[in-house]
């Protein structure tokens, strides 16, 4: 399947131009096209998405020419559009590509084909980051019964989407729904790959994420122990899989109380992300952002203000500014100021985060609620009382559309 975040981007845009040019186009446009979707490949798994942004669309305008605009490559062309603009935050934008995109291949396909899941996986994912988790749940559901009927139940595949199924129960509070999704998962890629491969080690990890965010840190430390050993064992002691694993157990100690224990682990997961993927990846701010929030924690405010900064920094780079991984970097910097009695420096960028979310998600979206949250308590420090208090209405307003 082709996913759309996390270090599976560079396979998801191979298989997505894999899966193009095949048709009675003229050989000339099918060459042009391929030489333009290489490109776009070759400059996104660099980290450039915006500048492949151009050159997927230039690709699509010449397929839907020359093959008309329903033909399965304009879907596979269309899907892969969609992936760039949802890896550069233009979620509006990517939204009605995946939508056309799952539409041709229904038409042309039929309604239970692979082809069909494939854009229903990716249309469910950006539902999944915008927010519209019932939706997301709804189209990963029906991708699971398509994977199921053509591939088995013990298909990897359904492994994949299981855990997506069960990260949305996880996200909305629903961890009872999620551990039997988490579970079949686990069971179906150590049966399918045996006990000491990565992709149980991923299993393995969301599960114990699953057990360290339900409070069940014992049973959270042991799973994420073996994640770890797994990875050093398949893939080196240095390789970049290994970091996520390493956070996450670094959570569970940190819960636990052995902050001793924590701040090594941190480290060392920045590390190995820093040398994996250089410095500017979207992963190594992931680990940067943890890294800060820990310093946070402990009272360690000037420790932790030179690691937000960076990650502010490394999304504005990576992601562009109005990126919404760049609000919530804003609203925790913002946060830290004011913790740190500097509500002047606090203010601006919580307002840019307010902002950023509501042109990314609308003005009425529960996205918005933890960023108005934060900007009312700032207006009550600073002691403009009319403006917390506006704000706390309109809280309360998109609580009450929300039910």
């Amino acid at each position: 399947m082709i996913r759309t975040s996390g270090l599976s981007f560079a396979v998801a845009v191979a298989v997505a131009v894999s899966l193009a040019l095949k048709g009675p186009a003229s050989a000339q446009a099918r060459g042009e096209a391929k030489v333009l979707l290489e490109r776009a490949v070759e400059l996104s798994n660099s980290g450039d998405a915006a500048g492949a942004l151009p050159l997927a669309q230039q690709a699509l305008t010449i397929l839907e020419k020359a093959e008309g605009p329903d033909h399965p490559d304009v879907a596979s062309a269309l899907n892969y559009l969609g992936i760039l603009n949802q890896q550069t935050g233009r979620l509006k934008e990517a939204e009605p590509l995946y939508q056309r995109a799952l539409s041709i291949r229904q038409r042309v396909f039929g309604a239970e084909h692979p082809q069909v899941a494939i854009s229903a996986d990716n249309l469910a994912a950006l539902y999944r980051t915008t927010g519209r988790r019932n939706e997301a749940e709804l189209l990963y559901k029906r991708v699971l019964v398509i994977q199921e009927n053509n591939f088995g139940p013990e298909h990897p595949a359904v492994a994949a989407t299981a855990s997506n199924l069960a990260a949305i129960y996880q996200e909305t509070g629903r961890a009872r729904d999620a551990e039997p999704f988490f579970r079949r998962a686990l069971t179906i890629n150590e049966k399918a790959f045996g006990p000491d491969h990565p992709q149980v080690a991923a299993s393995l990890l969301a599960l114990g994420a699953l057990y360290r965010t339900s409070g069940r840190l014992a049973e959270a430390e042991p799973m994420l122990k073996r994640a770890v050993t797994i990875e050093e064992q398949a893939r080196g002691a240095e390789h970049p899989e290994i970091a996520s694993p390493l956070l996450e157990l670094a959570m569970v100690y940190w819960m636990q109380g052995r902050t001793d224990d924590v701040e090594p682990l941190f480290k060392r997961a920045l590390v190995i992300r820093e040398k994996g993927y250089g410095p500017d990846h979207p992963a190594v701010a992931q680990a940067v952002n943890t890294m800060a929030g820990f310093y946070r924690d402990q009272g360690r405010h000037s420790d932790a203000e030179p690691y937000f900064k960076r990650v502010l920094a490394m999304y504005e780079k990576a992601l562009g500014p109005d990126h919404p991984g760049v609000a919530t970097s804003l609203n925790n910097l913002a946060v830290l100021y004011q913790e740190m009695g500097r509500p002047g420096d606090a203010e601006p960028l919580a307002k840019r985060a307010l902002t950023i979310r509501e042109k990314t998600f609308g003005p009425n979206n529960p996205q918005l609620l933890n960023t108005i949250h934060n900007l009312a308590e700032l207006y009550r420090t600073l002691g403009r009382k009319a403006e917390a208090d506006a704000l706390a209405k309109r809280a309360d307003a998109i609580r009450q559309r929300a039910k």
